[in-house]
């Protein structure tokens, strides 16, 4: 008999900042008896609501059921920076461009599909502009070196054909209200998210409709006659079809083993600023800043009933147990503050509230996990560090592989080539670490 079983659960350090700045959060249900539905999604972030949204769309007769390992908005979705990016954005480049005019044309068009399909969720959920803002976003530079990839990356975008807008040292710090920006670059496609607030809404949107659990981790699942049977703590799940939407816990169920990379990005946000560092700040309430050099820090200004905050997120580790230290987020939470410092002298005094890490999945040559895994068992994870945008676009495709046969995203990525492995430990974790650590020693003041 085929099982299948987690030989870890998903554990997260620190608190989910964006989660812990909203009001206290709607409960959801425990799964505590046994259930029969027709597909069961495992993981709720941005690929598995995405998916069950997908699903009951294309097929509102289906029964499905999401189970989250914690609370919805607690686990990596709820930890990333917010960036909903519709143009290329390739982390392992100097400047962002992707392989090629027709790959990044290609690559737009499929993102712009995702942040299509979110603008949907966000106005049926009435989500406000502090939780779901298409405002666009900045590429910021503060070296030579940064300046010229942001030059670089507008003559990548022209090319294209794409608006964008270079920015002098002036225009960058009128809206950010920092000195520390030589340059800059506004992208006007990215939509800039609350993402716990996001994931609140969808899980809330999707509970009136399907069956959603959190607190409910998945401890294994095993075939059952023509169909699978998923183990909870509490509960047991019959089930036609499973989706893995858990990101690089796929690993913990025996998938793509030594093929998945485990990366740790941390962030840290400050209190609520008082109204007299409001006008010392200056600038405009509400911006997204991310890098010239991939590698850099990106830094958000937030404004809402959570009131007006900044958010710094820098410094990344490698991690094969997928999960990090409260050291780490202390001694990235250090270079945080420096970081901080370094672009707002003149906000002397403010402290981080919250400092959290969270997990990302990529694969050495960029490809997703995506597609049949077993019989009945489908994969959508693996979103190399663009989890908003690709991971929505994954849970779509899925959904259409399962009850489609095909779609053009699911052909997108199951044409992407296999991962290839990665080096045995405790090699990879010590190449990994050290490449980080000189990425991020090499892209200095950005």
């Amino acid at each position: 008999m085929t099982k299948y079983t987690a030989k870890r659960l998903p554990r997260q350090t620190g608190p989910a900042g964006w989660n812990t700045i909203l009001p206290e959060q709607p409960v959801l249900p425990v799964l505590e008896q046994d259930l029969t539905v027709d597909i069961t999604v495992i993981g709720g972030g941005f690929a598995g609501l995405s998916a069950a949204r997908r699903l009951h769309q294309l097929d509102p007769s289906l029964k499905i059921a999401v189970v989250e390992a914690g609370r919805y908005a607690d686990s990596s979705a709820g930890r990333n920076s917010g960036f909903m990016i519709d143009l290329p954005h390739d982390l392992s480049s100097d400047n962002y461009a992707g392989d090629g005019l027709e790959a990044d044309r290609a690559a737009i068009a499929q993102n712009r599909r995702a942040i299509g399909f979110a603008n949907e969720v966000a106005a049926e959920s009435q989500m406000p502009d502090e939780i779901f803002d298409p405002c666009g976003k900045y590429n910021a530079a503060a070296t030579r070196a940064g300046d010229k990839h942001n030059r670089d990356y507008v003559e990548h975008l022209k090319r294209l054909g794409e608006p964008c807008a270079f920015l002098d040292k002036t225009q960058i710090h009128e809206i950010t209200g920092s000195p520390h920006y030589t340059s800059g670059v506004f992208c006007p496609g990215t939509v800039m998210l609350q993402p716990a607030g996001y994931i609140r809404g969808l899980s809330q949107l999707l509970a009136g409709q399907i069956d959603v659990f959190e607190n409910t981790p998945a401890t294994g699942f095993e075939r059952q006659g023509n169909g699978w049977q998923v183990m909870t703590p509490k509960g047991k799940i019959a089930t036609g079809t499973v989706v893995l939407a858990n990101n690089g816990h796929l690993e913990s169920f025996g998938f793509y083993q030594r093929q998945l990379m485990h990366i740790c990005l941390y962030a840290s946000i400050t209190e609520r600023l008082t109204d007299q560092q409001i006008k010392t700040l200056g600038g405009q309430p509400r911006w997204g800043v991310t890098p010239a050099d991939p590698m850099g820090t990106s830094v958000r200004r937030i404004s809402g009933s959570y009131g007006d905050r900044i958010l710094i997120r820098t410094c990344a580790s490698f991690h094969p147990t997928i999960e990090t230290s409260p050291m780490r987020v202390r001694n990235a939470g250090w270079v945080h503050d420096r970081k901080f410092a370094e672009r707002f002298p003149h906000l002397n005094g403010v402290r981080m509230e919250h400092r959290w890490a969270g997990m990302l999945c990529l694969s050495r040559n960029g490809s997703a996990a995506f597609g049949e895994l077993d019989q009945g068992v489908f994969s959508a994870c693996c979103q190399n560090g663009l989890g908003t945008a690709r991971g929505t676009l994954q849970g779509m495709g899925i959904a259409e592989l399962i009850v489609q046969g095909k779609s053009d995203i699911a052909d997108h990525f199951l044409a992407q080539p296999e991962m290839p492995k990665l080096p045995p430990e405790p090699f990879a974790a010590l190449g990994a670490n050290t490449y980080l650590m000189w990425k991020e020693w090499r892209s200095g003041k950005e």
